[in-house]
């Protein structure tokens, strides 16, 4: 059994007991979080696909932890200009674990 849902404006295919880094998300740690935008729910063969999302479908995670990303390195340049401009940037992520998906 598989849904897909949609957190921090990404779709991600999530099952029973997988973890996941997504967008940073205001829980604390070991506290449990439900996602309500399901767009999808499958199991075996039975798929449901909603309209944008599925009525009554959530999936229920625990907070495994927060941290940062790997930098992103930036370089801008124009040549013969005298312009060089380097800057770095680490995008804050949540972990979270998948307990449960509810049709």
């Amino acid at each position: 059994m598989y849904a897909v849902v949609k957190t921090g404006g990404k779709q991600y295919k999530v099952a029973v007991g997988e973890k996941l880094k997504v967008e940073q998300i205001a829980a604390d740690i070991d506290s449990q979080i439900e996602l309500n935008e399901v767009l999808m729910v499958a199991d075996g063969d039975a798929v449901v696909i909603g309209t944008p999302v599925v009525a009554g479908a959530a999936i229920k995670a625990t907070v495994v932890s927060h941290g940062r990303g790997e930098k992103v390195r930036i370089f801008k340049m124009r040549r013969r200009k005298h312009y060089m401009k380097r800057q770095g940037h680490r995008q804050n992520y949540t972990e979270i674990r998948i307990d449960a998906i509810v049709k």
